[in-house]
C-alpha cells in the first residue's frame, strides 16, 4: 500500500513538474522571441527581426522538448542516434527545403525587398507580409494570399515597385493626324504641371513614340510619389480626356474601309419579309 502511494505521489510530482516546465518554458520562449524581434527590428530591419525571432523560437522549442524528454526518463543518446539516422533519410527527401533555406539566407543578406514592400514576381504582384526561411508570403491587391518559395525568388526576375520614393507615370495618348503635335505637347505638359499629385522635378516630358494605323502616338511621362502613383495616373487620364474635349482635339479610333475593286460590281443587298405562318423558301419542314 505504501509502495503504491509512493508511486502515485512520484507520478503526480512528475506531472506537476512537466506542467510547470511546459507552461513557464512556453511563456518564456514566446516572451524572449517577441523581445528579440522588437530589438532587432528597431536596430536593423523588420525582416531581420522576423528571422532572428523565429530562430530563437525554434531553438527554444527544441530545448524545451529535450527537457521534457529528460524528465520522462528517455535516453537522449539513443534518441539522438536514431534522430541522426532519420535526419539523413529526411535530408535526402528534403533537398528542396534545404535549397529554400539557403536561398532564404541569400535573400536576407542581399535585401532586395523588405516587409510591406510591393514586389512583382512573374504574374504575381503583392505586398510582402513575411519573409521566412522557406518562403515569402504576399498579399495581392485583390486580397489573395500567395506563398512563393525562396528558391523561386532567387531564380526569377523580381521587381520591387516601392523601393524608391518616386515613380514615373507613363500615359500613352493617340491623336489624329490632322492635329498639331506641338500644341498637343504643350497641353499635356500643362496638365501635368498643374496636377498637385505630379512632381515638378523631374519635369514632365512628352515624346512621340510612332505613327499608328489611325493616330500619332504620344507618351506623357510624369513623376509622382510612389504612394500616389495610381491616383495620379487616374487623375491625369481623366483630365486629358476633359481637356481634349474642351480644346477640340480628336482622339481617333480604328476605322475599317471595305474596297471591292474598280471592276467589281456592288454587292446586291435585298431585305425581304414574309407573312407570319409561311415558311421561308428552301426551308425544310
Amino acid at each position: 500500500m505504501e509502495h503504491l502511494f509512493a508511486t502515485g505521489t512520484e507520478h503526480t510530482g512528475l506531472v506537476l513538474r512537466l506542467f510547470v516546465v511546459l507552461i513557464a518554458g512556453g511563456f518564456f520562449i514566446m516572451w524572449l522571441s517577441g523581445l528579440v524581434r522588437r530589438s532587432v527590428s528597431k536596430k536593423f530591419s523588420a525582416q531581420a527581426g522576423l528571422i532572428v525571432s523565429k530562430a530563437v523560437l525554434y531553438t527554444g522549442v527544441a530545448l524545451l522538448l529535450i527537457t521534457v524528454l529528460r524528465e520522462l526518463g528517455f535516453n537522449l543518446s539513443t534518441l539522438l542516434g536514431a534522430a541522426g539516422i532519420v535526419g539523413i533519410a529526411i535530408g535526402f527527401a528534403a533537398q528542396t527545403s534545404v535549397s529554400n533555406i539557403i536561398s532564404g539566407l541569400f535573400l536576407i543578406a542581399e535585401k532586395p525587398f523588405r516587409i510591406d514592400d510591393v514586389i512583382s514576381v512573374g504574374n504575381t504582384t503583392g505586398i510582402v507580409l513575411s519573409i521566412d526561411m522557406l518562403s515569402v508570403k504576399l498579399k495581392t491587391f485583390d486580397n489573395k494570399f500567395v506563398r512563393i518559395p525562396n528558391e523561386t525568388l532567387i531564380k526569377s526576375e523580381l521587381t520591387n515597385i516601392t523601393r524608391f520614393p518616386i515613380r514615373r507615370v507613363d500615359i500613352p495618348v493617340g491623336i489624329a493626324y490632322r492635329e498639331n503635335i506641338g500644341r498637343v505637347r504643350k497641353i499635356l505638359i500643362n496638365i501635368a504641371q498643374k496636377e498637385p499629385l505630379c512632381l515638378h522635378e523631374p519635369e514632365p516630358v512628352v515624346v512621340v513614340t510612332g505613327f499608328g494605323s489611325s493616330s500619332v502616338d504620344l507618351l506623357l511621362l510624369a513623376w509622382s510619389a510612389t504612394d500616389n502613383w495610381l491616383k495620379a495616373k487616374n487623375v491625369l487620364i481623366e483630365e486629358i480626356k476633359r481637356r481634349f474635349d474642351k480644346e477640340g482635339i480628336e482622339i481617333p479610333f480604328p476605322h475599317i474601309s471595305l474596297y471591292t475593286g474598280s471592276e467589281t460590281e456592288p454587292f446586291p443587298v435585298e431585305v425581304v419579309s414574309f407573312p407570319k405562318g409561311k415558311d421561308m423558301p428552301g426551308k425544310e419542314v
